[in-house]
């Protein structure tokens, strides 16, 4: 008779359960009127004392899901509690996963009747963390990363394989993300990036502005390691997932005054190495400094092809008095481009603004690759995740169009912010469209509009391969 008073929009089960009197983990259970977490459920305990002083009557087990009413102490069963369970702990059947691919047929609802598409849905940005929301989005929507950590048979993410704290809440992180049945159409990675920093040091965290390739590289070996990951090319998920192999040759420099620039000499030793990769790096070429008739600075544009061919094995890199060619001997199934935007000196860090053209679907890595793959397929990519550079104007920082609940109103002119783009459905036309991600702000844009931005992460997804986990 007390289930009319459960206030499913006071509940929230993104943070950590903690007893928020005795800060304890044991035996936690949900007041289901106000949402909030107390220890115990017998004479004098905390959530008995909290039942009786507020009359507050229906509670939650947080670890065994059963439902009670204190402080009586029964246990209720009725099936209208059950989504507050989808939302606690939310289950994927194996037999969905695949689907999660595809474009989305419906939207799924909030309690506010607000329309939302699962795995499309807002991150709380709780401070400075939008560079971390954006590689949190960018792993999740890669299938087999997301498959490995949505399904309920993953050997590694059982109670008796004993997961790691990192392992465990990114886990939960990506089940609460592609609920179906959340109340709210946002989570918080609060308790995922709790361990993140703990794990890092300190060099990760929520209060200060990150790296996000940096945050990306700690991230996926880290997960490596915990899913009992070693030196072996498919020891775990992510080497299954985005290990490629490059080979590289080096040669010592001769200036040769007959020559425009240093070459390789067939002739002398060439020193080479078979290195593997989880991202590869690309260079901008340096922006010109000159303005147009009208005193605007000119924003210089590049072919993406152009850049890639750093890996043909036949374009050099002078690094000080080394020569350098790099050549691909392995494409990985999703392959992670890194493009250096910054860099920096002794007083400034610096920002190359050059915009990157790229198409969305068919870039060819035929030619890249040593030996060259026995299908064409197998070296044809399409683009699955794009993480663009931008930074705050003016306007936004007044309180404009950009000012939401995910503090952009809170940076200063010019501060870095980070957005996701990310692919839902395949297969060019209308069988997919691009969603763009920044924080709490989730909209639909045209497939044009992804490459406008000053790229910095991107992820292509090989045509050929579905990766087995």
């Amino acid at each position: 008779m007390y289930l009319d008073t459960v206030a499913r929009q006071n509940l929230e089960f993104d943070f950590e359960r903690l007893c928020s009197k005795s800060m304890t983990n044991i035996n936690v259970y949900c007041c289901l009127v106000c949402g909030k977490y107390f220890q115990g459920r017998g004479r004098g305990s905390w959530a008995y004392r909290h039942a009786v002083g507020e009359n507050h009557r229906v509670w939650l087990n947080l670890g065994t899901e059963k439902f009670y009413v204190l402080p009586e102490g029964y246990q209720v069963s009725d099936p209208s509690l059950q989504d507050i369970i989808s939302v606690l702990n939310p289950r994927f059947n194996p037999a969905q996963l695949p689907s999660l691919s595809l474009l989305p047929s419906k939207s799924s609802y909030t309690l506010t009747a607000q329309p939302y598409v699962p795995g499309y849905i807002g991150l709380n940005n709780i401070r400075a963390n939008d560079y971390s929301n954006v590689i949190v989005h960018l792993l999740l929507h890669i299938p087999p990363v997301r498959d490995y950590f949505l399904s309920p048979s993953t050997p590694q993410l059982q109670m008796e394989a004993r997961p790691t704290e990192l392992v465990r809440r990114f886990a939960s992180l990506a089940r609460r993300v592609w609920n179906p049945k959340l109340f709210k159409a946002q989570v918080s990675p609060h308790e995922f990036l709790q361990e993140v920093t703990k794990r890092s040091e300190g060099k990760f965290g929520m209060t200060e502005q990150g790296d996000p390739v940096a945050f990306l590289g700690w991230l996926l070996n880290t997960l490596h390691r915990d899913l009992g990951g070693s030196k072996k090319s498919n020891s775990s998920v992510i080497y299954k997932t985005f290990q490629g192999e490059v080979r590289i040759q080096t040669q010592e420099v001769i200036v040769d005054k007959r020559a425009s620039r240093p070459v390789f000499d067939i002739s002398r030793d060439i020193k080479t190495i078979k290195s593997p990769f989880l991202f590869l790096a690309l260079d901008l070429p340096p922006a010109p400094i000159f303005q147009d008739l009208n005193e605007n600075r000119i924003i210089p544009q590049v072919p993406l092809g152009e850049i890639l061919a750093k890996y043909d094995g036949v374009t050099t890199q002078e690094m000080g008095n080394t020569l350098k060619r790099h050549q691909l001997t392995r494409l990985p199934p999703y392959l992670i481009l890194f493009i250096k935007r910054f860099t920096s000196n002794n007083f400034v860090k610096e920002r190359n603004p050059t915009i990157i053209n790229f198409p969305l679907r068919g870039i060819d890595l035929r030619d890249h690759v040593d030996p060259k793959p026995s299908s064409p397929m197998a070296s044809v990519y399409d683009l699955i995740a794009n993480i663009p550079h931008e930074t705050t104007s003016a306007s936004t920082n007044a309180g404009g169009s950009g000012a939401s609940s995910s503090k952009k109103n809170d940076r200063e002119e010019g501060d870095t912010v980070w957005k996701v783009h990310v692919r839902a459905g395949a297969g060019g036309g209308d069988a997919e469209k691009w969603f763009a991600l920044q924080d709490l702000d989730v909209s639909e844009v045209r497939k044009e509009m992804v490459f406008l931005g000053e790229t910095v992460v991107q992820v292509w997804e090989r045509r050929d391969v579905e990766v087995k986990v």
